[in-house]
């Protein structure tokens, strides 16, 4: 059976990656609105309640409005890249690894994982339900990510020369990232974000330094790593590596697709600090991959089927 898939808002950076992925996939209907019938909101209306699956690439106001247009008694089932509904009652936390693959799979409203909060909970959420570091710890989250998750402005900027080596940002401690890391990691308190952009166009450093001396139970880097790589051993996409004779890890100015996730687990020798590390693709793993690997659960899909996982 053909599934159909509207993707509205096909135009922008995530949509055309998900467009990319989809491609040729004969299990599919795509249906896009071309030109100005993106903005007519008739078009956009049938195009939502047509739909089986409706995948939602717009700003969060855009995104609560196409949810508003589909009929109750529509059919039609929803991933939302955008933000809006992160947190939202009603919606499953499109993070199979975390929340299970047939929650996702039997879900109707999914709501896609940001960038940032994809490194982060990978790192933290499971290590929490163990009850190997306290939710009532105070996180901290240092970033830095390719230019292109900060939209049409940003990407411009960069790419228009003259952009900056290095672009921090979030001082204002409202990052809209921030309640989703707390929500979906049990955390007690909120993080303290710092994210960054560099010049480069796609990649993701994600880290959470730890003072494993000052907590209870005397955790170790090395039972932090064994149980992520217990946690994800059956994950075709997310990968738990050894940290031997790594010395650095580096984004690529010009990296290629994937939508891999690697996490690393670095202690000092008196095992005293320890340094929580997820490197993704922030358009991969950190947005349209996820979307991609939803989608698939939701349609009783392989769930890697049509995802780069080789880079």
């Amino acid at each position: 059976m053909t599934v159909s898939v509207f993707i509205d808002g096909a135009a922008g950076t995530t949509g055309l990656e998900i467009v990319e992925r989809l491609r040729g996939r004969p299990e599919f209907a795509l249906g896009v609105l071309e030109g100005e019938r993106r903005k007519d909101a008739a078009a956009r209306r049938e195009a939502l309640n047509d739909a089986d699956i409706a995948i939602l690439c717009l700003p969060d106001d855009a995104a609560r409005e196409a949810v508003t247009m589909i009929d109750p008694n529509a059919r039609t089932r929803v991933i939302d890249a955008s933000s809006a509904h992160r947190t939202a009652p009603g919606w499953t936390y499109g993070f199979p690894e975390l929340v299970g693959r047939d929650t996702v799979a039997s879900a109707a409203r999914v709501s896609n994982p940001g960038c940032y909060p994809t490194g982060f909970l990978a790192l933290v959420a499971p290590l929490v339900r163990a009850g190997l570091i306290p939710a009532d710890w105070p996180y901290t989250v240092n970033a830095a990510s390719g230019y292109s998750g900060g939209g049409k402005a940003l990407i411009e900027q960069f790419e228009a020369g003259g952009a900056p080596a290095f672009r921090a940002y979030g001082y204002d401690m409202a990052h809209k990232h921030r309640p989703e890391m707390k929500a979906h990691a049990g955390l007690v308190h909120d993080v303290i974000f710092a994210p960054s952009v560099v010049p480069a166009y796609r990649g993701m450093i994600v880290e959470v330094p730890l003072h494993l001396g000052a907590m209870a139970g005397d955790p170790t880097a090395a039972g932090l790593r064994d149980a992520l790589r217990d946690f994800y051993q059956d994950s075709p996409v997310v990968s738990v590596r050894d940290e031997s004779g790594i010395g650095a890890l580096v984004l690529e100015e010009s990296a290629r697709p994937s939508d891999a996730m690697e996490l690393f687990v670095f202690g000092n020798e008196g095992g005293w600090h320890a340094r929580l590390v997820a490197r993704l693709d922030n358009l991969g793993k950190g947005a349209s991959g996820a979307a991609v690997q939803s989608l698939n659960l939701m349609c009783g899909l392989d769930e890697t089927a049509g995802l780069r996982l080789d880079a």
